[in-house]
This record gives structure tokens, C-alpha cells and sequence, in this order.
């Protein structure tokens, strides 16, 4: 086993060497311009081609040229909301989001709010869960599109999508989905979910940074956009720019990897991940499970530890890559929004730490970061005076609250 152990697939994840060695060609002798055309470019323009359908077939897209090439998610979110915002100004100015959505979602609300446009962001549960009839009963004759995304990045928790989906069609409205977290991850088909706008990109399912699509539903209903990127009417007129063949290869193959092995990767990360779970409660009290318990990206366990800086808790384990649950903001640590949305107080929140197991964890990976959390996490414990007292008004020994030689 190598260290440190990577365990912050939820950030981004390594490419897959069957992805790199699929686009390395593309550096080389296949260097084309995919509008070029000539040879070069013809051939440039059909690998782009069998990237558009293999996209597709992984989110289950009617037709390949409903996937719009972009640099990533953040792109793909902005094209979107911005893009229906201004392409439908006349039907209405109304957008239903949540207070849990990623800040590429959030920023970009907030942006069209400052423009005029009515942002409705709505609550969600203690697990982080919104139930379509909030979604029913926030819209309005004005609604022009409702943005709520499938996976949260996060904790993990899935949406129901196929019921909000339902309540988009039944009232006319287009239905837009930050789905990065979701595809590759776990199902995603935009037919049955009833979504109109998809956003995603590669590097959260092992394939290279700085590439990303949106699907554009092209019938029942045809979206419109207002492109926000003009310049040579690339991808259909909605997004200007040279074409990054390499990563959209790259892209393709990732989808077409996942489409194939998504169903039993699942099954082992969340074996995997109740592994690490159930170690870490077993030799730890205070310890909280952020994020719904089973409706949840399989990889994804969010968890706050009492007593602890989750800063301090990084610091400590360098052999372990994680995230924590706070966002470095104005030089100040803020707790995350996505916490105290679901009500986790402040002081827990600033605990918090996010473990996103991905398709190279081993369970000896896992063991070891299980191990070094409770070594960690106990370590510190013993330096925090209200810990150590409230372990011994409960006459608890001092092995249970002290630092353990090592676990077995």
C-alpha cells in the first residue's frame, strides 16, 4: 500500500489509465482541429463524434447532438440557468433552486438576482432531501425553470429526481440537473427523470479536468439557450470555441467505462464504505453521519467528530487525502452551507470531514484509514480539557479516551 491514501474522489478523480492510454494519440499523430476541413480534422471530428455517443448512451439521451461540449460543470450550470434566463425572458423570470446546490449553481442565481430575475432557494430536510411537493408549491405562473441537482457533493445524498422530474412536466417547465456527482456514479437516465438540461463533466468519473457537457433536451419540449460564449457557432451555435478533442475522448471513453462497470463498483464502494463506517463508530463516540443513511452516492460518508477541529483533524492525518466540512472564504473558515442547511450546528460543522472513496481504494486502503482516524481523532481528543473532562465525570478508562497503541 502507497501513502498517502487518496480518498477525496468527491474533489476529483486520478484518470483512469484505459482513458489516458485512449487519448494519448490525440497529443500525437491525431492532432486535428475537429471543424478543420480535411483529413486531420475529418479525422478529429468522428472521434468527437463517438465521444457524443458514448455520453449519451451513458445518460440515456434521445440523440448524440444533444450533448453540448463544454470546459466543465461550472460551464455547463452557467449555459444553462443564464442560458434559459435570458432565451425565455419573455415567459417569465422565475427560478426554483435549493440552499444545498453547489456555488456554481448558487453564484450563478445570485448573479440573475442582481439582473432582476426571482430566486426561490428551497429548505431541505435533516438529511438533506427535498420532497417535490415543496418544488410544486414554489411555482408560480412567472417559473420559467427549476435547477435542483441530483447527488450533493457534499454529503452525498441523492434528490428524487424521477418525482420532481414529473412535477417539471406536469406544470410545463423546464427541469435543469447539476448532476456531476451523479453520472458515472450511480443511474442516470434523463428520459425516465424527466430532466431537460444535464450538467456533468469527466473529472468526477475518471477522466481528465477541464471538459464537461450539458445535455440539451431537443424535443418534448425543444430547449432554447442564449449562448454565453460567442465566436464560431461551434456545438450547434450554444458554445463558441475549438473543440478539446483530447478530453472529449477522453470523456467518452470514462462514460463508456462506467456504463459498463457503474453497477458493480457500486456494490464494492459501498461495501467499502460501511467498512470504514462501522470501524470508525466502533472505536469512537461523538461521532455524527452527515447526509442521508442510505439514500447516498455509494463512496460518499460525511461524518462530524465532537471535540475536534476538522482543520486540525486534516493537519494531523498527511498520509490521508480528505476534505473538510469548512470552506476557506475572506481568509476566514465559514461551516460549510450545506451543513448548516441541514441543521448541523456550527460547532459541529467545523468537525465535519468527507471521506469520497472512488473505483482504486482497496479495503487494506480503507483499514489504514480507518486506523489512523481513530488515532488521530483520539490524540486530539486528549488534548481538549472539555473532552477529557466529560470522559472522566462519566468514570470512563482512560484506554477509551486516550490515545490507542494501534488497532487491531
Amino acid at each position: 500500500m502507497k501513502v498517502p491514501v487518496y480518498v477525496d474522489n468527491h474533489a476529483t478523480t486520478p484518470v483512469d489509465p484505459r482513458v489516458l492510454e485512449t487519448m494519448l494519440p490525440y497529443f500525437g499523430e491525431k492532432f486535428g482541429n475537429a471543424a478543420s476541413r480535411h483529413a486531420f480534422g475529418w479525422e478529429a471530428e468522428a472521434a468527437v463524434d463517438e465521444a457524443r455517443e458514448q455520453v449519451a448512451r451513458l445518460i440515456h439521451a434521445s440523440s448524440p447532438k444533444e450533448i453540448i461540449f463544454t470546459s466543465g460543470a461550472t460551464e455547463s450550470d452557467n449555459l444553462a440557468i443564464k442560458g434559459v434566463a435570458d432565451a425565455y425572458r419573455e415567459k417569465g423570470n422565475h427560478i426554483i433552486t435549493c440552499v444545498t446546490e453547489h456555488k456554481a449553481v448558487l453564484d450563478c442565481c445570485k448573479t440573475l438576482e442582481q439582473q432582476g430575475l426571482s430566486i426561490t432557494y428551497l429548505p431541505v430536510d435533516a438529511h438533506g432531501l427535498l420532497s417535490p411537493d415543496q418544488v410544486r408549491d414554489a411555482i408560480t405562473e412567472r417559473t420559467i425553470l427549476i435547477s435542483l441537482m441530483a447527488a450533493n457533493n457534499e454529503i452525498g445524498t441523492l434528490h428524487p429526481v424521477i418525482e420532481i422530474g414529473r412535477v417539471a412536466k406536469e406544470k410545463g417547465i423546464i427541469f435543469h440537473s447539476d448532476a456531476t456527482q451523479a453520472v458515472g456514479r450511480v443511474p442516470v437516465d434523463v428520459e425516465e427523470m424527466g430532466i431537460d438540461l444535464l450538467s456533468m463533466t469527466a473529472h468526477k468519473m475518471y477522466g481528465p479536468k477541464g471538459v464537461g457537457a450539458l445535455y440539451v433536451r431537443s424535443k418534448r419540449p425543444k430547449v432554447r439557450l442564449r449562448p454565453i460564449i460567442d465566436g464560431g457557432g461551434h456545438e450547434w451555435g450554444m458554445r463558441a470555441g475549438t473543440l478539446n478533442v483530447s478530453g472529449i475522448v477522453g470523456f467518452g471513453k470514462a462514460c463508456q467505462i462506467a456504463a459498463a462497470e457503474m453497477q458493480e463498483e457500486a456494490k464494492r464502494l459501498i461495501g467499502l464504505r460501511e467498512r470504514l463506517k462501522e470501524d470508525i463508530f466502533r472505536h469512537l463516540d461523538e461521532v455524527y453521519l452527515n447526509g442521508h443513511p442510505t439514500l447516498r452516492l455509494p463512496g460518499n460518508l460525511n461524518l462530524s467528530f465532537a471535540f475536534v477541529e476538522g482543520e486540525s483533524l486534516l493537519m494531523g492525518l498527511k498520509e490521508i487525502a480528505v476534505s473538510s466540512g469548512s470552506a476557506c472564504t475572506s481568509a476566514a473558515l465559514e461551516p460549510s452551507h450545506v451543513l448548516r442547511a441541514i441543521g448541523v450546528t456550527e460547532n459541529l460543522a467545523h468537525t465535519a470531514i468527507r471521506f469520497g472513496l472512488g473505483r482504486f481504494n482497496t479495503a487494506e486502503e480503507i483499514d489504514f484509514v480507518a486506523r489512523r482516524v481513530v488515532e488521530e481523532v483520539r490524540r486530539l481528543r486528549s488534548l481538549s480539557p472539555f473532552y477529557v473532562a466529560r470522559a472522566k465525570s462519566q468514570k470512563r478508562p482512560e484506554g477509551e479516551w486516550k490515545v490507542p497503541e494501534r488497532l487491531s
